[in-house]
């Protein structure tokens, strides 16, 4: 699964609610079998929480 959604102000940076949300559902997967790929927030410019948060690590 790969997640995805926009902030509407334009920043790509993800937010410490963005941080958790995607702990929290990649913790679900987890559980489910489902691996979470990536989550990305795209803004002015697409930010990869995969590449720059090291929740995957």
């Amino acid at each position: 699964m790969i997640l995805a959604h926009n902030h509407p102000s334009g920043e790509s940076m993800a937010t410490e609610q963005d941080l958790r949300t995607t702990e929290e559902v990649i913790e679900a997967g987890e559980n489910l079998g489902i691996d979470v790929l990536d989550h990305v927030v795209v803004g002015e410019e697409v930010s990869s929480l995969r590449e720059e948060s090291g929740l995957w690590n």
